[in-house]
């Protein structure tokens, strides 16, 4: 056991146009090597497509498609007596809106097309509809943690 107290949770910054902390969230996992304003411009540039497209405001799609991809169990891998066990486990939202965002970006660097900011916008918008990549993990998530249901008393 560890002696030192519990790390007190750090609330997220809002980013500087929409001061929205889930904006600057979805910001901070797009990140790659330091590149802050590259991530602020994709991120911009893919809600002001998200506009343009739907009508809407591109803040509710985002909370709507984050919303719709959040898990409520996940599989933890589990040792026991020799085997390894695929354990389902409720997790809380907070760590469920980090798997989404994860699984959001994830979904969208792996779509074809021009570049960052047209491939998310585009998974984003699927994913409040209801369809892409990023649900369809969510829903092979639950459906995993479903079959191994068995195995939940080795948490």
């Amino acid at each position: 056991m560890s002696r030192r107290s519990t790390a007190e949770k750090k609330t997220a910054k809002s980013d500087p146009i929409y001061h929205n902390r889930l904006v600057n969230m979805v910001v901070n996992r797009i990140l790659k090597n330091g590149k802050k304003s590259l991530a602020y411009r994709i991120l911009y540039r893919a809600i002001k497509n998200i506009q343009q497209k739907t009508e809407k405001n591109p803040l509710s799609v985002l909370r709507q498609a984050i919303r719709r991809v959040t898990p409520n169990v996940t599989v933890k891998a589990r040792r026991v007596g020799g085997s390894t066990y695929r354990v389902p486990i409720e997790i809380r939202s907070t760590q469920g809106k980090v798997l989404a965002i994860r699984w959001l970006l994830g979904a969208s660097r792996k779509r074809p097309g021009r570049n960052m900011d047209f491939k998310l916008s585009h998974e984003l918008m699927d994913a409040a509809r209801g369809n892409g990549n990023a649900i369809r993990k969510k829903e092979e998530t639950h459906r995993m943690a479903e079959a191994n249901r068995a195995f939940a008393h080795f948490r």
